[in-house]
């Protein structure tokens, strides 16, 4: 354990590991702030896993991000109703970060806890190197997955409490809290944009009002907090407006998820080939090998770096034949 003050003179407990055990060193990184500076808007995939995370990686993304609903369901096959806390999200988060060098956002729902629990959270996720940690307001008891409508959100004057906690918690400078407000579902757009403007004024790095449900709300955002460092997500299979990044870029915003693109996907091809080999198991209908199988086989091997393990093999086993 380490004490860590901070410039306004609070003190805090954070956790430390020795350098042997951590992940992918923070410096091996490029930072958030690179992304963001080299792309607009960033877009970011959602990665659910560390295999996919590495596929991001490989596909040219700059960052990605990690949100409970698609982590929950790959790893644990769990909603993303609360069930999860610091310990099993951090397996999660660890178990990507160590898959890529790419920077990511990273889903810290509501800081697990009080202020305490949003301090330990954020040293945890810096430890693991996320780039962006993302606090909601959002009522645990009453959490809701994806873009479906908030049912409640804590007051001002809590949410106000953990950002602040949250900022003054990190100890990297380059780690960019993101305050994320669901209040459009429970409250409207109007006190949606309030909430946010009331982050801002706290010193957050950008927000991200969750839950919008048509393109001119998009636009408003846009233009309410025009010059603020603005987060959207855009989802597929749900009834939310599927807009392009640079339209979304038009209007103001900074940075575009695809939270459900991979993870809807996958399930998806999971699915009709799970039922296309049942109906080859009971001899209703013969199931040939995919068209591209040998192709995937390849990006499979090429993501899990099977020629580099490979190589370390090879060397050493020559070099125990010498002996």
């Amino acid at each position: 354990m380490r004490a860590i003050e901070t410039p306004e003179g609070h003190t805090w407990i954070a956790e430390c590991m020795s350098d042997a055990a951590q992940p992918p060193a923070r410096a091996a990184r490029a930072t958030l702030r690179a992304a963001l500076d080299a792309e607009r808007p960033l877009v970011t995939p959602l990665a659910h896993d560390a295999l996919s995370a590495r596929l991001i990686e490989r596909a040219g993304f700059r960052a990605f991000a990690i949100g409970g609903s698609a982590m929950l369901a790959a790893r644990y096959a769990l909603p993303d109703l609360g069930l999860a806390a610091l310990g099993e999200m951090s397996d999660g988060i660890g178990d990507i970060a160590a898959a890529t060098r790419l920077p990511f956002y990273a889903d810290a729902d509501d800081g697990y806890g009080d202020v305490k629990s949003v301090a330990r959270t954020v040293a945890v996720y810096e430890r693991l190197g996320a780039g962006a940690i993302l606090i909601e307001d959002q009522r645990r008891e009453r959490k809701q997955p994806r873009a479906e409508a908030a049912k409640g959100v804590v007051d001002e004057a809590e949410i106000a409490d953990k950002l602040r906690c949250a900022m003054e918690a990190r100890r990297d400078p380059d780690t960019l809290i993101i305050g994320r407000t669901d209040a459009y579902g429970a409250l409207g757009l109007a006190a949606a944009i309030r909430r946010a403007e009331q982050f801002l004024a706290l010193g957050v790095d950008g927000v991200f009002i969750a839950g919008l449900r048509a393109e001119h709300e998009y636009e408003t955002v846009g233009h309410a907090l025009r010059g603020a460092m603005l987060s959207a997500a855009v989802f597929e299979g749900i009834d939310t407006p599927w807009l392009a990044p640079s339209a979304l870029g038009a209007m103001g915003f900074r940075h575009v998820s695809f939270p459900a693109s991979l993870i809807v996907r996958a399930v998806g091809t999971m699915q009709q080939t799970l039922a296309a080999l049942r109906r080859h198991a009971s001899g209703v209908e013969a199931m040939q090998p995919a068209e591209h199988s040998r192709e995937w086989r390849i990006v499979l091997d090429d993501a899990l770096d099977v020629a580099r393990w490979r190589e370390i093999e090879r060397l050493h086993a020559s070099a125990s034949e010498e002996r």
